[in-house]
């Protein structure tokens, strides 16, 4: 009888542990993510203030996009930067297309600037070999 009790003790203490609860870890990871995302929003929202199109459906965003601002007073900024005229876009272009991956253009065009400007921006950046771009809009 002695010799059960202690069998049936040393198997629970000295037996493998069989799994392993990730629950915690996966909740954590989870917790930080929703962090992050929350986060990333107002840095990404740090921008010139132009009156953007709405619309109902969207893309995801674009990693390390080259940002195009094109105002409604004709004003022309590559990440935040004013930049002169054509030239200097096509520069900065050529600038992004050298820097290793493949650049993503995204235009951010105020509502009441010209179609036609939006289209150029684009023509220019596929001249210079920028293929993936995106036009900024404002969800509903």
């Amino acid at each position: 009888m002695a010799g059960g009790a202690l069998g049936g003790g040393r198997g629970r203490r000295g037996g493998a542990i069989v799994g392993i609860n990730v629950t915690p870890m996966v909740d954590i990871m989870l917790v930080l993510l929703v962090i992050m995302m929350v986060s990333s929003i107002y840095i990404v929202s740090r921008a010139l203030k132009v009156e953007l199109p709405k619309s109902g459906s969207s893309d995801e965003a674009a990693q390390s996009p080259v940002t195009v601002t094109l105002t409604k007073d004709v004003k022309t900024y590559v990440n935040g930067e004013l930049v002169s005229g054509d030239a200097e876009l096509v520069a900065r272009f050529q600038q992004a297309r050298s820097g290793g991956a493949e650049p993503n253009l995204v235009v951010s065009a105020d509502a009441e600037a010209l179609h036609g400007r939006v289209v150029h921006v684009i023509d220019l950046a596929k001249q210079q070999g920028i293929v993936k771009f995106a036009i900024n809009v404002q969800s509903e």
